[in-house]
């Protein structure tokens, strides 16, 4: 019987994928992107390239897939299958939260994808305010050696540890201790919220204390408040959740925000990304790389073909966007004005 840290583990994976966990009335803000139909793309499909960069490792498309889970005897099934089918398709993988690695001998295993994913890039994750709670850049470094990763990301998650039942609420004096991780440990720290998102004023605060990249994870998508919500035995703070159903930020204004206070930080885009036609606006307006977490999972509890059948679809999306404005490369997208951004055309411009 699984217990503390795995036995919440498996719980956040069951209501994500049999509960209405999304914020109510809460949108990733992409829907006031669109596309200007280009009739004459004059390229050719067969010729559009997905590939792109990220942690100085050349992938197939410019994915992530998002950190879900780690720890308890479904995740292992869900990572095994998720890391082969990153490495099959070239996407980037990131694990779940791997405290759970050092203070559980149970599912270790579940952490341990670099064999099936020995190419893309893999990255680790803690959450930051463990900082506060024994944590340092000794144990972020043992994290990284035992995972093979190629970089950490600090996860932060305020209203969801202030949900959660076994919430650590301590998040004073934080950025000192960022700086530290990020000078002693040997590959990236990046920086991830949860799903709340992260705005340009608390990335330019991150940058500087030395994190190298930002994943902005905004609102739109999963909701961890309405997560721990279903979770919580404590009917205040279950009636108390109820009214953060719609809090964050949403990716779009994240990603602004965030790319107009650092113009050169590599950015991820995550949170509500559901279908390549998403990930297309994301990367039009700043984003480097886009996140996928839900939209994969329940591929995952199946088989790493359901996940590669998954990843087939979004990419196809993604080239049929490129493919409908005359972009042939990632670079074309990223730099197109055939796009209205609130009913503006940058064509007009």
């Amino acid at each position: 019987m699984e217990e503390g840290i795995n036995k919440r583990k498996t719980e956040h994976i069951r209501h994500c994928l049999t509960d209405n966990v999304e914020g109510v009335n809460k949108s990733t803000g992409l829907e006031g992107i669109a596309f200007v139909h280009n009739a004459l793309p004059e390229i050719n499909f067969a010729d559009i390239d997905l590939a792109t960069s990220f942690l100085d490792k050349r992938i197939k498309a410019p994915f992530l897939v998002s950190s879900m889970t780690g720890g308890s005897e479904l995740a292992e099934k869900i990572n095994q299958n998720l890391a082969v089918a990153a490495e099959e398709k070239g996407w980037a993988i990131g694990l779940g939260s791997t405290r759970a690695l050092l203070e559980s001998d149970a599912h270790q295993d579940s952490f341990l994808i670099r064999k099936q994913a020995p190419t893309v890039p893999l990255i680790a994750n803690i959450g930051a305010v463990q900082l506060n709670y024994g944590y340092g850049a000794a144990e972020c470094q043992r994290i990284v050696d035992l995972t093979g990763a190629d970089s950490i990301v600090l996860h932060f998650n305020p209203l969801q540890e202030a949900v959660q039942d076994e919430g650590d609420l301590n998040f004073e004096n934080l950025l000192p201790k960022i700086e530290q991780v990020c000078k002693e440990v040997n590959v990236p720290v990046g920086a991830k919220e949860v799903g709340f998102g992260i705005d340009g004023t608390i990335a330019r605060k991150l940058y500087d204390a030395g994190i190298s990249y930002i994943d902005v994870a905004g609102a739109g998508g999963t909701s961890w408040s309405q997560v721990e919500k279903l979770r919580s035995k404590t009917p205040l703070k279950k009636a108390a959740a109820e009214a953060f159903n719609n809090w964050g930020i949403p990716t779009k204004d994240c990603i602004v925000s965030v790319r107009s206070e650092l113009g050169d930080v590599p950015l991820v885009s995550s949170g509500g990304m559901k279908t390549g036609v998403d990930a297309a606006k994301a990367l039009t307006i700043g984003a480097d790389l886009v996140g996928f977490a839900r939209t994969l999972l329940q591929a995952a509890t199946e088989s790493d073909r359901a996940v590669v059948e998954t990843m087939d679809q979004i990419e196809l999306e993604l080239k049929m966007t490129m493919f409908g404005i005359g972009a042939k490369t990632i670079g074309d997208l990223k730099n197109t004005k055939r796009v209205t951004i609130m009913g503006k055309s940058l064509l007009e411009e």
